[in-house]
Formats: structure tokens, C-alpha cells, sequence
């Protein structure tokens, strides 16, 4: 009897240990993930450092934040939709993207677009072409 307790204590041991070596694992990648994140957010890098093309781009005046980045995402001038979409939010241009016509080139940073982006010449281009 005694034999059997002590076996079955440590199985119960063995996957207590497995429990709480699965989960440090979790919250570590979890962590190492939201950093890496939280790093690219602040760390803003163009996607070609150096000799970037230019690609035109049209914002329609209906275009949500996450369908222009994702528009931004498929023409490669950035890297991550959703990346840009946090830059965005944080940014000092959050909500001034504008309706236009506006030339973007790799090199830019996610920065660098917001503003041109809220710009008045896009708009301009726009009313232009009317």
C-alpha cells in the first residue's frame, strides 16, 4: 500500500511539474511576443533602407484605418497592418488621414506616410483630378 501511495505522489508531481513548466513557457513566448511587438511599434523602420520605389496610392474618403493599412501592406510598402494601425493610433495624426492621391515609397517610415497622408496636398490632388 504504501508502494502504491508513493507512485501515485509522484505522478501527481511529475504533471504538477509539466503543468507549471507548460505555462512559465506560455507567459514567457507570450511576453517575448508583446515585447517584440511593443519594440516594432516604437522602433519605426521603413521597409527598404535605401533605394525605395515610389508607389502611388489613393485613399478613398470612405476607407476605414485598417483598410488603408492593409491597402499599405499589399502594395509592400509596410510590413505589418496591424502594426501601423497601433503607430496610427498613437501617432500625432490619429483620425487625419485624408482623402487623395499621394506618393509613398518604401523607405518611409509608418511615420513619415501619416504625415504626408494628412497632408492637404492629397486632398488637393483629389479636387484636382474632379
Amino acid at each position: 500500500m504504501n508502494a502504491k501511495y508513493l507512485i501515485v505522489a509522484m505522478i501527481e508531481t511529475i504533471i504538477k511539474i509539466a503543468i507549471l513548466a507548460a505555462a512559465v513557457v506560455f507567459v514567457f513566448r507570450g511576453a517575448t511576443q508583446a515585447y517584440d511587438f511593443g519594440y516594432r511599434v516604437f522602433a519605426d523602420q521603413p521597409v527598404s533602407v535605401s533605394g525605395g520605389r515610389t508607389i502611388t496610392v489613393g485613399v478613398s474618403e470612405s476607407a476605414s484605418l485598417k483598410e488603408i493599412a492593409e491597402m499599405l501592406e499589399e502594395k509592400g510598402l509596410i510590413e505589418d497592418s496591424r502594426l501601423f494601425v497601433v503607430q496610427e493610433l498613437l501617432s500625432a495624426y490619429h483620425g487625419k488621414i485624408l482623402p487623395g492621391i499621394y506618393d509613398l515609397s518604401t523607405d518611409m517610415t509608418a511615420e513619415q506616410m501619416l504625415e504626408i497622408m494628412s497632408t492637404q496636398a492629397g486632398e488637393e490632388n483629389t479636387e484636382q483630378e474632379q
